[in-house]
């Protein structure tokens, strides 16, 4: 395990031991990191978000398995491509060749497949929370930037052609709500593929796709530039670069038009008209890997969370072991969990500065010291983290209700 101590204070490898979100075991393995409680309830809050900012355009859960047949991987391109990234499993019951899943894409598209259908249902929309896994190489990994056992947010939308522009809206203004949500802004990189080789599919479909990916940007005025190279071996892209306080650049959210998977699956569709057509393919995920989404995240934070996210959103340490205190805060702590706050008790024997310095020292968003005064009024006074507005004194009612509000709203 890496040594919290030598890493620069902003590091996301430091403020994750610190603030006891994740973990690194060598019996485990590098490059796959375990989550704490604190550190799978802030995940958790991150991709329940973006689970409903797609789903209210639409999009419904499907699941998949982690393994797959290398047989589905060889159809759709990608053992070609990266089949030197795949961890190979042996079964010792048959005699199939297995993988580790390294995308969902190829496992959406048999769901997909697995009947008719007709232009009626399109768009048929799947999204997919997902743990895959790819060999990276040992020295390429690094904390949560760099892993072994990814969580994707992944989506894939089966479209007629005429409803390409409109479903890459949709999920462009998704990926947009989000990064405002977060406090980072955005830039727009339109990434086509240049003249070598490894591209699939017809140069005609490529100039198409493009096209219609540059048009998209112009119509939703999109700050944006183009680089040839940087397209997926199936399509073009758009690459949404997030902005950390830092300055630093990050590729997160990507929406790719992919005209080659279907084709080569041969999915199909019948049209108004009764004819069979081929549907068009759109991959999108907002955050994309989550544990590199989230280094990212943790250091333009430096930790300190937004209500909404933080692991613990109220700390509520007791001045002395009196049982009307005590009945006091536990009475607040479960009043505060009612109105789905994340709160927690700092009952301990310690005294209340170094309980204040310790919520501090987490990050905690607010603190509360619950004393006899406390008890006798029935009002607090908020200690607010150093990055958020001061409170003045009110009830506990107050205090809930308008930290769950806060909480409800994404502040």
């Amino acid at each position: 395990m890496e040594d919290a101590h030598k890493l620069d204070e902003n590091d996301h490898r430091r403020l994750g031991q610190e603030l006891d979100l994740f973990v690194m075991s060598d019996l485990v393995g590098s490059g796959l990191p375990l989550w704490t409680p604190r550190g799978t309830i802030l995940k958790d809050a991150l991709t329940d978000y973006v689970n409903e900012l797609r789903e209210s355009r639409g999009f419904k859960r499907v699941w998949s398995p982690h393994l797959t047949k290398t047989d589905l991987y060889k159809k759709s391109g990608h053992w070609d491509k990266f089949g030197a990234e795949l961890f190979l499993v042996k079964s010792q019951e048959t005699s199939d060749q297995l993988v580790l899943k390294p995308m969902n894409c190829p496992h959406h598209i048999q769901i997909y497949a697995s009947r008719p259908r007709s232009y009626k249902e399109l768009p048929i929309k799947f999204l997919e929370t997902a743990t895959v896994y790819r060999d990276e190489k040992s020295g390429e990994l690094m904390g949560l930037l760099r892993v072994r056992s990814i969580n994707m947010d992944d989506s894939h939308a089966f479209v007629s052609p005429e409803q390409i522009k409109q479903t890459v809206k949709e999920l462009a203004e998704a990926a947009q709500e989000l990064y405002k949500t977060l406090g980072m802004g955005l830039k727009f990189r339109l990434s086509f593929r240049d003249e070598g080789e490894g591209y699939l599919g017809s140069l005609e479909l490529w100039e198409k796709a493009q096209a219609m990916l540059e048009e998209i940007a112009k119509e939703e005025k999109l700050d944006y530039f183009t680089q040839a190279g940087d397209a997926a071996f199936y399509g073009p892209k758009i690459d949404f670069l997030a902005t950390d306080v830092l300055g630093r650049t990050h590729q997160v959210a990507t929406v790719q038009l992919d005209f080659v998977m279907p084709e080569r699956f041969e999915l199909s569709y019948t049209n108004e008209e009764g004819e069979s057509e081929t549907p068009v393919m759109i991959h999108c995920a907002l955050l994309g890997s989550v544990e590199r989404f989230l280094a990212v995240y943790i250091e333009h934070t430096k930790g300190r969370f937004p209500l909404w996210l933080a692991p613990e959103q109220l700390r509520i340490a007791t001045l002395n072991q009196d049982e009307h205190v005590l009945k006091f805060a536990t009475d607040l702590a479960a009043q505060a969990k009612r109105a789905g706050l994340r709160a927690e008790i700092d009952d301990t024997a310690e005294t209340v500065g170094k309980k204040v310095r310790q919520s501090e020292t987490i990050k905690v968003p607010y603190t509360v010291v619950i004393g006899s005064k406390e008890v006798e009024s029935g009002k607090l006074t908020p200690r607010s983290r150093s990055d958020l507005a001061e409170f003045s004194e009110m009830t506990t009612e107050e205090l809930v209700q308008k930290l769950s509000s806060a909480a409800k709203n994404r502040h």
